[in-house]
Parts: C-alpha cells; sequence; structure tokens
C-alpha cells in the first residue's frame, strides 16, 4: 500500500512520517506542495512543521498549495488522509475538519511525551487500538489548542468524533481536553501530537504511535 507524505516549505516532520509508514510495512511516496496530482496513492499524511512558516495562521496558506486541491478532493471519496500537528492545522484551515487551532494558552511551545486515551478506534487510523486505549505519544506545539463553537463541541462529543483526548494534563489549553478528532466518515483524522515519533523503541517513548499508521494498511487491505 503507498501512503503518500506532503512536503510543505517549512515541513520537519515529513521525513519521521515516511519512516513510521516503512516501519509499518507500506511504501511512502513523497509528494510535493506543488503537485498537481497524488501519485496513484492509497492514502495521504500531512505532517508535522511551520508550513510557510505559519505565516498568517497555521496551515492559512498551505490550503491554497495545488496538492491540496487534490487531497480536500480525494478525501471527499473516502481516501484516508491524517493531518499530524502543523497537518491537523492545515485540515482544519481547508474545512475538511471543523474548529481551529490556536495559541497555547500558557503562550510557549511545549514538547514533552504526553499520554492519551483512544476514544474512536473505528476510523481508518486508530482501528489497530483497543477501544479506549491509553498510549503515549511525543508532543511539540506552540499553536496547538484546540478551539471551536459550543454547538460543534457538542456534535463531535455526541457522534463520537473525538479521536483522541489528553489525559494527565491538559498540555496547551484545548476545550475538552481534545488532542484529535475526525470527519463524519471516519477517513479524515487530525490529532495534535506525533505519533510518528513513537513507533520504534530507540528513538521513541515506545511503539505505541505506530498504530495509526498500521491502521492505515489494515483498512486499505480489508
Amino acid at each position: 500500500m503507498k501512503v503518500g507524505v506532503v512536503t510543505f516549505p517549512g515541513s520537519l516532520d515529513d521525513v519521521d512520517a515516511r519512516r513510521a509508514v516503512t516501519v509499518a510495512g507500506g511504501e511512502p511516496v513523497p509528494l510535493w506542495h506543488g503537485d498537481h496530482d497524488l501519485r496513484g496513492v492509497d492514502a495521504v499524511v500531512l505532517p508535522g512543521g511551520f508550513s510557510y512558516g505559519d505565516y498568517l495562521r497555521c496551515g492559512a496558506i498551505s490550503r491554497f498549495s495545488p496538492v491540496m486541491t487534490e487531497v480536500v478532493a480525494a478525501a471527499g471519496t473516502g481516501l484516508p488522509v491524517l493531518g499530524i500537528c502543523n497537518g491537523f492545522q492545515i485540515l482544519c484551515e481547508s474545512h475538511l475538519l471543523p474548529g481551529a487551532l490556536i495559541r497555547n494558552d500558557h503562550q510557549k511551545f511545549v514538547c514533552r511525551d504526553q499520554r492519551l486515551r483512544i476514544e474512536n478506534n473505528r476510523t481508518a487510523w486508530t482501528s489497530a487500538y483497543d477501544a479506549d486505549a491509553e498510549v503515549t505519544v511525543v508532543l511539540k506545539n506552540g499553536e496547538g489548542s484546540y478551539v471551536a463553537d459550543e454547538d460543534t463541541l457538542d456534535r463531535l462529543e455526541g457522534e463520537g468524533r473525538v479521536v483522541a483526548r489528553y489525559l494527565d494534563v491538559n498540555p496547551n489549553g484545548s476545550l475538552r481536553d481534545i488532542a484529535g478528532i475526525t470527519n463524519e466518515r471516519g477517513n479524515v483524522v487530525g490529532l495534535m501530537p506525533h505519533p510518528e515519533h513513537a513507533v520504534e523503541d530507540l528513538t521513541g517513548p515506545g511503539t505505541d504511535g505506530l498504530g495509526f499508521f498500521t491502521s492505515v494498511l489494515r483498512s486499505l487491505v480489508g
């Protein structure tokens, strides 16, 4: 299975995302922000970083990249798309997911190993986890506070679309401790923490993040 990983100007976790795909058993395909096609990939990852220097708002310029025109269209037909950190911001700016990510409530960049609860294991990106699994992955962001109006938050909760929630501590002020959400169909997931940094014991806090990548490969085969 081919998983495309988009590189924007300012991306810094694209190599790690491609490595995670390889470790999970998939074939990573590099995609460039200026591409006008997705090169036949079966899924797409929008990685973390500071695309276009985070000018205007995080992800606000990236949403207009040629490749995002293709990603939005393909997501509408069911293509699995995972946005990690800056990728989550891009998904919100592209209106593939509701809400927005704003400056951390303490006004500081945070970098830590973060415990999460996987609350929805029915998406293309979380099916390898048990329901309510508790995992530890890396978190690193300066504008990672998820916000939305109360009606949107209630809808996400009521429809089971909160994919992951922070445990022990809310590191950035995200409303209702939300760390990740999904669209109604379950093929598009945005996640603020970085599962790609937790796929090998040698370089991360265990391998708890690997399930995001094995999940999508399993969903593509199934």
